[in-house]
């Protein structure tokens, strides 16, 4: 496929450029749905700590609302591994295996067609 295709390499960067827009999105959604339910869930906390911070406050607040920290640890957490896969992509570029990931990927939804979800953004 590669060796008929002229266009592979770019088709390939298009894919990646999907993927992080796409992680992208994923996080902006976990934060307008998780992300505002945890700090909804923490509100009179937050207002307290807005008046009084301490650690302690700080920690009993995130210790007994266990359901809203959760879900903002998850939000925190899904935008730093973004951030650092993003940023070690742009600093030391792609990793060979994740290269080859996408190429097989890439490789997989031009062979499907138009029928596969992703043939139209890669054309």
């Amino acid at each position: 496929m590669k060796s008929s295709d002229p266009n592979f390499a770019k088709k390939v960067r298009k894919f990646y450029r999907l993927t992080v827009y796409f992680r992208w999105i994923l996080v902006g959604l976990s934060w307008s749905t998780f992300g505002v339910y945890g700090i909804w869930g923490l509100r009179f906390e937050i207002s307290l700590w807005l008046e009084y911070f301490t650690w302690a406050a700080v920690r009993y607040g995130l210790a007994f609302n266990i359901i809203p920290t959760t879900c903002l640890a998850f939000c925190i957490g899904l935008t730093i591994s973004v951030l650092l896969w993003q940023s070690r992509n742009i600093l030391w570029g792609l990793p060979p295996q994740e290269q080859q990931n996408l190429e097989r990927q890439v490789e997989r939804i031009l062979a499907k067609g138009e029928s596969h979800p992703l043939a139209k953004w890669l054309n």
